[in-house]
């Protein structure tokens, strides 16, 4: 995976915040072609202070079928994002967008009972994953000129949606 040296962060705590603020993520693998799968990832460590991902998927899936022990993955964790606009920069304008998503019901397995639990695990393809390499990126403007990275900040802490106003505390983190 290529990381800008300019975005490329090695500090793993902010990859498990990564991972634990943002679980839902894409599961890619490459045998007979490209395959990739939205799924529910878990962070765990273990008493060796090794860490792993767990996810499942369903059996029914074509990624499910492919997948052996030992084959590599990607998995790929979109942390706290939002858009920039280039009209924060020097006189440009374009348009914003902004999509997201609210959870709007809780969803408990002792809730389900045993039959359909039960069941629902007949179709699951359980998955342990355990890195071998660790990518962070934090692309937070981090090469416009001072000016315009103070500007951006105030737009994305002005703004109503909570990932803009993450991002503008982690830029302003950067500069400390």
């Amino acid at each position: 995976m290529f990381v800008p040296k300019l975005y490329r962060s090695e500090d793993h705590n902010l990859m498990k915040k990564i991972i634990r603020e943002n679980a839902f993520a894409l599961l890619i693998s490459s045998k007979d072609k490209i395959r990739a799968t939205h799924s529910m990832m878990m962070l765990n460590e273990n008493d060796l202070e090794q860490i792993y991902i767990e996810t499942h998927i369903s059996k029914a899936n074509p990624q499910a079928k492919i997948l052996n022990d030992g084959d590599e993955v990607l998995c790929d964790f979109l942390g706290a994002h939002t858009y920039i606009s280039s009209s924060w920069y020097d006189h440009l304008e374009r348009l914003t967008a902004k999509y997201e998503k609210a959870q709007k019901c809780l969803v408990l397995v002792e809730n389900m009972g045993k039959d359909f639990v039960e069941k629902e695990i007949k179709g699951a393809f359980g998955i342990k994953i355990f890195p071998t390499e660790i990518f962070i990126q934090q692309k937070l403007s981090q090469s416009r000129k001072e000016a315009d990275f103070q500007h951006i900040i105030s737009n994305l802490e002005n703004s109503e949606d909570e990932n803009s106003r993450k991002i503008a505390n982690q830029m302003k983190s950067i500069k400390n």
